[in-house]
């Protein structure tokens, strides 16, 4: 992220606040744009429409491909475990 000089300190990042590197937030607004169908791409334009920074590609890839596996698993379920789950 780029971060603009600021001989006295005054600046205040808007979407990750100073000294901090949880942006957990954004990570599930990337997985949740993934998952509406959303391409690397699209997804990054928005992240940067809306919270004004740049989120590479591989970035994007890291956040997806932790859950690509259990969506994956979720995909392939047998016809009775997904009906289980909506009688119960």
């Amino acid at each position: 992220m780029e971060v603009p000089r600021d001989r006295d300190a005054s600046f205040e990042p808007q979407a990750i606040p100073k000294h901090t590197r949880d942006v957990s937030g954004i990570e599930d607004k990337v997985l949740s744009m993934y998952a509406k169908g959303m391409i690397q791409r699209d997804i990054a334009g928005t992240i940067e429409d809306i919270f004004g920074f740049e989120i590479s590609h591989d970035t994007i890839s890291n956040i997806t491909d932790r859950v690509i596996d259990t969506a994956n698993e979720w995909q392939n379920r047998p016809p009775e475990e997904i009906l289980h789950v909506f009688v119960c």
